[in-house]
């Protein structure tokens, strides 16, 4: 059954039309992933089905008494209740229902002597009964509970005013209220943002659970693996739909783009054709052949012509070392750092070596932003020591971008950091992330959290460190700027340490994961679903930060540098071929040109060679096809 229908909606902002003529249904049940580059209308489409936007055209219908649920990237609750009263807010309507069913239970023992009012209030408690139950009134308590905690809030939090919570400790109570309250229709605008690894897997669960329909914004791809099973993709203004989950979305808009581009280009060379048959028909300048080829243009005009498909433009850059560490870049011994009378870790030891690629993750406060501070010197221990190999140049991105100055434009906060370069090339190295034009004259404090990323990313790109230390990266990015920034770390030759809970990312670089946990880091090899199958089998993990043996660390790079081996051979062998198909289409469309030009055919053995040789190039192009597109699943399994 259909939940609800948008057709044709528009929306524009002053000249900027981000939405054109966008289509979308949503069934019982559905759980609809929405994708799109970084501005192409996704939270605000979302809004529009909230009720919170208004459309400039189109029709919006929803089933009638829908129930919405809608999470905001920046949610608002009441100041003045704790975390616990936030909760238990949902539950207002069952807390009067129970008190009314106090009190007829104190009135029904009262009125012993009254038969007939004895009556009418047992038929109401029965039916205030019925009610509760349906509603979980024996139970909603302890559901509250097991929200608070699978979204990460402690026991001591629970009293806690909703006041002195974070950013992202808020939109977490925001979520859990919504799903307590049982909305017909989930709307999830970046649901993952502020959750840790527990409590994303915790979401997935619930969500698989849920009876309800969702519509999804989110960057984490495996999360919507896990909970999707149907997709649509925002682009230029309309939606594409797939069925299935990310990674079923992810190769169907591949074979779709592939399938228009070379119906486009077949089009193309038929239009070459035709118009290279009305020319020669004229040359000719006799009445037969003018009225042929008056004929053939008509045709040609009625011709229903496609658009050349386009993607939508993409982040391209590469991190580059300006020059060598030695075999060992960062040693931390016995470090210890605590706030208020709370020690996040205590006698911590970690050692990197050249090459390594670390992914530090842990539960939201258990320290991991503060250690990467305190190897920057932001911040200093209480105890312990950093120490530094030969050679390292640290490069650090935050995730709060709290080193960008709101004050200046894009173009300053670059080139000011950089005076040896011209504006040219300042310029140039923005238009790697997108700032074109005037775009680079925006103020800092105008940018949305994604843009401030990119403008982080590019001062990063332009220092050439050689140890990268990354809270978040991938937060705020879209689908393709984060593929672009997974290519662009697996060709950098030097060290990685960088927090994520992105675990698609965290698989695509990470040679070891670290768990932050107990006050202690815990390390296993290879990348999150090595972790992940391991501490399912409660395997033993294969080292804390002073016991990594070198010979495992170096077993490890040598498996990181063969498949990085493997991936740039599979990568020239794409390369090559497509090399090859252009070479022998270009050879085709050489032959279709002599084979459509009338005086060709007064040699008739000539002409027979060529169409034969034709036949056989047409027979190879779909050969050399059909070994690019092995070529590219291999590249993409």
């Amino acid at each position: 059954m259909i939940l609800l229908s948008l057709q044709h909606v528009r929306k524009s902002f002053g000249l900027n039309e981000v939405l054109k003529d966008a289509s979308l249904t949503l069934q019982t049940g559905e759980r609809l992933g929405l994708v799109g580059v970084n501005g192409s209308g996704k939270s605000t489409l979302m809004k529009i089905i909230a009720g919170l936007e208004t459309m400039d055209g189109g029709t919006l219908t929803m089933q009638k008494g829908l129930k919405l649920g809608y999470l905001a990237q920046q949610g608002e609750v009441d100041p003045e209740r704790t975390v616990l009263e936030e909760m238990e807010a949902v539950f207002e309507p069952l807390v009067r229902m129970e008190e009314e069913m106090r009190r007829a239970e104190k009135e029904m023992a009262e009125c012993a002597g009254d038969p007939e009012r004895l009556r009418r209030l047992g038929s109401h408690y029965d039916q205030l009964t019925r009610e509760f139950e349906k509603n979980n009134g024996y139970g909603w308590r302890s559901s509250v509970q097991g929200v608070l905690a699978g979204l990460g809030f402690r026991k001591e939090q629970q009293g806690q005013k909703t006041s002195v919570l974070s950013g992202g400790e808020r939109t977490r109570l925001c979520l859990g209220r919504m799903l307590l309250s049982q909305p017909d229709l989930l709307l999830l605008d970046e649901p993952t943002n502020h959750l840790d690894l527990k409590s994303i897997a915790w979401l997935e669960d619930y969500l698989s659970a849920w009876r309800g329909a969702v519509l999804i914004i989110s960057h984490d791809r495996l999360f919507m693996d896990h909970v999707c099973d149907h997709m649509a993709e925002l682009i230029f203004g309309c939606v594409e739909t797939y069925t299935g989950n990310y990674t079923s979305y992810a190769r169907q808009r591949s074979e779709r783009f592939e399938i228009r581009m070379k119906t486009w280009k077949l089009q193309q060379k038929e239009i070459e054709r035709q118009q290279a048959i009305i020319d020669r028909y004229r040359m000719y300048n006799r009445e037969k052949s003018i009225r042929a080829a008056e004929s053939r243009e008509k045709r040609l005009e009625k011709m229903e012509r496609m658009e050349r498909p386009v993607d939508e433009k993409t982040v391209h850059f590469r991190f580059e070392a300006r020059r060598r560490t030695g075999e060992d870049v960062l040693m931390l011994e016995g470090l210890e750092k605590g706030y208020e009378g709370r020690v996040l870790f205590r006698d911590l030891k970690m050692h990197l070596r050249a090459g390594d690629r670390v992914a530090l993750i842990g539960d939201n406060g258990c320290g991991k932003s503060t250690l990467l501070k305190i190897i920057t010197g932001e911040v200093k221990p209480d105890a312990g020591t950093v120490r530094f190999g030969t050679g390292v140049d640290i490069g650090y991105y935050d995730q709060h971008q709290a080193r960008l100055h709101p004050d200046k434009t894009v173009l300053d906060e670059v080139w000011d950091d950089f005076r040896r370069l011209d504006q040219t090339e300042v310029r140039g190295a923005l238009g790697m992330f997108l700032f074109t034009g005037d775009d680079v004259l925006i103020p800092v404090s105008t940018l949305s959290g994604g843009e401030k990323g990119r403008v982080a990313l590019t001062k990063l790109i332009l220092r050439g460190d050689n140890f990268l230390l990354l809270d978040e990266p991938t937060n705020h990015l879209d689908m393709d700027s984060r593929e672009v920034l997974e290519k662009a770390l697996e060709s950098f030759p030097g060290t990685i340490l960088a927090i994520s809970h992105d675990r698609y990312f965290i698989n695509r670089f990470a040679t070891r994961v670290a768990v932050m946990q107990d006050q202690q880091l815990v390390e296993y090899l290879g990348n999150y679903d090595d972790y992940f199958e391991k501490v399912n089998r409660e395997q033993e993990p294969d080292g804390s930060g002073e016991t990594m043996t070198r010979t495992a660390m170096e077993k490890e790079k040598r498996k990181s540098r063969e498949a990085q081996t493997r991936a740039r051979e599979r990568q020239k062998a794409l390369s090559e071929a497509e090399e090859r198909i252009e070479a022998a289409e270009k050879e085709a469309a050489r032959m279709e040109a002599e084979l459509a030009d009338p005086l060709f055919w007064q040699d008739p053995d000539r002409a027979a060679e060529v169409s034969r040789a034709y036949q056989a190039k047409q027979q190879e192009i779909a050969r050399l096809y059909a070994e690019w597109e092995t070529l590219e699943a291999e590249d993409n399994p």
